[in-house]
């Protein structure tokens, strides 16, 4: 049985939850409260689980007994343990109301090719079911989940290296920092290249990430933990003034939450330079201020369309950037690729400056928005879409690259459209040329002459009326 297989077979199970109106991403924590306990078993790593809780005592109970049991062990795993088992069930309890259905959930997971899903990666498997609840529309998931060939695009461009501090500060699922681990995996031979200190500190500090919301943190840490990553995540608001510790890092990876805080007020974080009710700005200040300054961190980072023009706070907040960060390259992201299919969003590349000022000299621009197909669910993005960005990026003189989407702006040209960066689109072949489209000058002449020949007609007819109706009378 594959990976996709037992992914489907999970994910079907959702089904029986129906009649106790369990939403989607409830049944995907409920999943994860179970799961843990079966994966625990499976790779041997049940130690941290008390004897009485385990996943045998829950498989061999079944009726009334079994509710009343699960609801104990959601309980005591929460309040009597340490480490990632209390982290994954603080709190926790459950929306599942008929004991039959839990028990067929139980036994279902318990039947699963469990041999075949270790072979192929257990990670990969959660992972698989994250992907299913943001892909299902019901769930309202999937504006918080950013495509996986866009996170792959990302970070190899980013490149995160061995030794490096890596971030994300509104993680969701955890799903950049998983990308960045497999990078770096892949670079190091899955870590046999690097020496043991060096191996732990990738499996113990090189990774973190911060998320505010309660059952998408256990996702999180359920998920890192089933990569092997047992680096910190914490559950707090980054725009608060816990965020203040999030800094000091080489590489920064996310994609924060659109929109503005709850009745217009301003983030509660006291050590942000201008302050504002925008989340996406005040993420992006806190982005660029976490990197260290030594010429080398750097993050990428998806935002939508108005923090490239948004005036006032948002065109300080600009500035700030530039002279801080060297922000070489803004990817222009096609529309259709998130939940909510509105949301224009573009991907901000910048290295962070040794000094605070000049830092930008040059921004290029790659439109992959402007005559691109429709994405969505029956057109979903695919790497090979990248493959003209990635290969501008990646030149060894940006200035030889013969791409249409590919453009630059200097800091000077910038600064002279007001620290606009709303930039860098090319012709919609949709639209009508403009050059085509006649001169509004020339066709308010015309039309004024069409409308004085109209007048003179009517007033002959007027006086021929006139002079038939005197002949007659």
């Amino acid at each position: 049985m594959t990976t996709q297989e037992i992914i489907d077979k999970l994910w079907n199970l959702c089904n029986v939850l129906r009649d106790d109106g369990i939403t989607y991403h409830q049944y995907v924590t409920e999943l994860t409260y179970i799961l843990f306990l079966k994966m625990a078993k499976e790779t041997g790593t049940e130690e941290a689980i008390p004897e009485t809780y385990r996943w045998d005592e829950l498989v061999r109970r079944d009726g009334p007994e079994l509710k009343q049991f699960y609801k104990q062990l959601l309980d005591k795993l929460g309040t009597e343990t340490t480490g990632r088992v209390h982290e994954i069930y603080a709190g926790a309890s459950t929306n599942i109301d008929e004991p039959k259905n839990l028990k067929k959930i139980i036994t279902s997971i318990d039947a699963l090719d469990w041999f075949s899903a270790r072979e192929e990666g257990l990670g990969n498997l959660y992972e698989g079911l994250l992907e299913k609840n943001a892909n299902e529309k019901k769930s309202g998931a999937g504006q918080y989940f950013t495509p996986r060939v866009l996170i792959d695009v990302m970070t190899r461009l980013v490149a995160p290296q061995p030794g490096e501090r890596c971030n994300d500060p509104a993680c969701g699922t955890f799903g950049f920092m998983i990308a960045a681990d497999a990078y770096v995996r892949s670079q190091t031979q899955d870590y046999d290249t690097l020496a043991m200190e060096a191996a732990a500190f990738q499996a113990e500090e090189a990774f973190s990430g911060c998320e505010l919301v309660h059952d998408t943190h256990r996702l999180a840490l359920m998920n890192a933990m089933l990569h092997g990553i047992d680096g910190s995540i914490y559950l707090g608001d980054t725009l608060s003034n816990f965020g203040k510790q999030l800094r000091g890092y080489d590489v920064v990876l996310t994609n924060p939450p659109f929109g503005t805080k709850k009745g217009g007020e301003r983030a509660t974080r006291d050590d942000l330079t201008y302050q504002t009710s925008n989340k996406q700005l005040n993420f992006l200040q806190h982005i660029y201020r976490s990197l260290k300054a030594d010429g080398h961190a750097r993050a990428a980072v998806v935002l939508p369309d108005n923090v490239l023009f948004a005036e006032g706070d948002g065109t300080a907040i600009r500035r700030d950037l530039m002279e801080k960060c060297d922000l070489h390259t803004i990817l222009r992201l096609p529309t259709g690729i998130f939940y909510a299919q509105g949301v224009k969003t573009n991907v901000l590349f910048f290295t962070r400056g040794v000094q605070d000022q000049g830092n930008t000299r040059a921004v290029w621009y790659y439109d992959l928005r402007t005559n691109m197909p429709s994405f969505g669910k029956t057109h979903p993005l695919r790497r090979e879409d990248f493959r003209g960005f990635e290969a501008a990026y990646t030149a060894d003189d940006r200035t030889k690259v013969e791409d249409e989407r590919w453009h630059v702006f200097t800091r000077e040209e910038i600064a002279a459209k007001g620290d606009t960066l709303d930039l860098g689109l090319i012709r919609d072949d949709s639209l009508p040329s403009y050059d085509a489209l006649p001169d509004p000058y020339e066709s308010t002449q015309s039309a004024i002459g069409d409308l004085q020949a109209a007048i003179q007609l009517l007033q002959e007819v007027a006086d021929e009326l006139k002079e038939t109706g005197e002949g007659q009378a």
